[in-house]
């Protein structure tokens, strides 16, 4: 995971990620709320970062990216050797009013010069965009470009604003065509006709479909569309939301045969609190063409020990309920129940960071769920799986020593849905990294968050009028994530070549 934190507690803005060809994961982001550099981590396993010399800083008084910069996509040079960044730039004489679109370029990604061909920097313009003279909100969106190759020819997609429709339901995904005399606008690749901006756009093919990513600010989400042709008419499913609320500005970076999506999170859902980038997830699609979360591969690899249910220790309640009870059917499964109330089933967690996975069935229909860093009178995490209506909450519930008014805390952090299996019966993994916490139901993500409300506690199961067992669990121990907070030497490159050969079996 990735804090990037300084003086503030979240300095993270948007973010891109780029595998180079050794496999290095390079990390670009945005500081909050300065604006004024883009800032560089590499990593070799996505997971655990370090900062390296920042990659491009405001222009110098006068130039046309003086004031900010905003959110960027790195990709290799479609004209030359190298590679190149698309970034959204502001200047000082507009007062924030217009966003522009330039490039930089770089030989090895670590420094980067400003070079704008192609008729950059770009900016929005009508007929198909808002424009100084068709600005009803007063400041024109035109920003947070995405490249894409689409039958041999280069396209950004762009965070822009149609130049017709209600004020607050212009946002589009606009797109540029670079032609011989550089990018050319066209018309609107998507019209959402319901939202204020759709931020942080991006296109990935998938089975031969098309989908598109984009970050909505009304509820904070990341929704998408899909079309079965990058310039056809995109649509949306019953429910498009691909990351739940509080994941935002997502991309993807092809890794190998895996297509992976990094974001930040904006920790207790607020955008001006914690930010944090948690580990990716991957890319996969149904049989329908609905996109799909999967667990990122890599976490096998961390595996330290596996721990089977026969080892774990034995369950015990703690709230003290007469009518639940516990069956030890066999070494590889319990049996829990309780036929009034709640009761809540713990034991020690082997280590604070662990992957848990196993079958949880439901045999007499109830409340049931699991509970994660509970304590001996039952505050903790609560993941509440309804077997019946298909949600799912990430809820932080227990005592409140602050208030003997309302001596209780009860906050849904995350909610989503699934399809409740016929047979009641599902296979779980819950990632607890850190303070990242991911659930996996049938092998699709469903939770993926950051909270910082507990961090010590039993691991357990919770029932209340129903019946269920545990069966066929395990606990494979991760090693303790590492955190980058300081940043490295921007003037000293010994950072990234270090790393580098540490990486691949060399001496430093």
């Amino acid at each position: 995971m990735y804090s990037g934190s300084g003086f503030s507690n979240w300095e993270i803005g948007d973010v891109d990620v780029f595998i180079d060809e050794n496999g290095i994961h390079h990390l670009f982001h945005l500081i909050i709320p300065n604006h004024d550099y883009i800032a560089h981590a590499i990593s070799k396993d996505g997971l655990s970062w370090k900062r390296v010399k920042n990659a491009l800083w405001v222009g110098n008084p006068g130039e046309w990216d003086d004031d900010m910069l905003w959110t960027m996509h790195i990709s290799k040079n479609s004209a030359d050797d190298g590679y190149e960044m698309y970034y959204t730039g502001l200047k000082r004489s507009d007062k924030g009013i217009k966003q522009r679109i330039g490039r930089a370029v770089s030989t090895d990604l670590i420094h980067w010069t400003k070079e704008n061909k192609y008729g950059l920097p770009s900016k929005s313009e009508g007929p198909f965009y808002e424009n100084s003279k068709n600005n009803p909100r007063e400041w024109l969106s035109f920003r947070d470009p995405f490249k894409y190759q689409f039958e041999g020819e280069d396209y950004l997609l762009i965070c822009a604003r149609s130049a017709v429709g209600p004020t607050y339901r212009r946002g589009c995904i606009g797109v540029a065509k670079r032609e011989a005399d550089g990018f050319v606008l066209q018309k609107p690749l998507h019209v959402s006709y319901v939202y204020d901006d759709i931020e942080c756009p991006s296109v990935v093919e998938i089975n031969e479909r098309h989908y598109l990513l984009g970050s909505i600010r009304e509820d904070i989400k990341v929704r998408y569309w899909f079309s079965p042709d990058f310039k056809g008419e995109y649509h949306a499913f019953h429910d498009n939301v691909l990351l739940p609320q509080g994941n935002y500005a997502a991309r993807i970076v092809k890794d190998g045969e895996y297509f992976l999506i990094y974001n930040f999170y904006f920790v207790g859902g607020n955008v001006n609190t914690h930010r944090v980038i948690p580990p990716p997830k991957q890319l996969d699609t149904d049989s329908n063409g609905k996109l799909l979360l999967k667990t990122y591969h890599r976490w096998e690899s961390l595996y330290l020990k596996t721990i089977h249910q026969r080892k774990l220790p034995i369950p015990v309640p703690i709230l003290g309920n007469p009518s639940a009870s516990f069956t030890l059917e066999n070494e590889n499964k319990w049996r829990f129940g309780c036929r009034s109330g709640y009761e809540v089933f713990c034991f020690e967690k082997p280590v604070n960071d662990f992957v848990w996975e196993g079958t949880l069935a439901v045999e007499e229909m109830g409340k049931t769920g699991f509970v994660i860093e509970c304590d001996n009178e039952g505050t903790g995490y609560y993941i509440s799986i309804d077997f019946v209506n298909g949600f799912i909450q990430f809820r932080a519930w227990g005592f409140n020593e602050k208030d003997v008014k309302n001596n209780f805390i009860f906050e849904n952090i995350q909610t989503t849905q699934f399809e409740p299996p016929e047979n009641k019966m599902i296979y779980f993994k819950i990632i607890r990294y850190g303070n990242y916490y991911e659930l996996s139901i049938n092998e699709i993500v469903k939770l993926t968050l950051l909270d910082f409300k507990y961090n010590e506690g039993k691991i357990g199961v919770y029932v209340c009028s129903a019946s269920i067992s545990l069966s066929d669990s395990k606990i494979h121990i991760l090693p303790e994530p590492e955190n980058e907070y300081a940043t490295s030497d921007p003037n000293n490159n010994e950072t990234y070549s270090s790393f580098w050969r540490i990486i691949n079996g060399l001496p430093a």
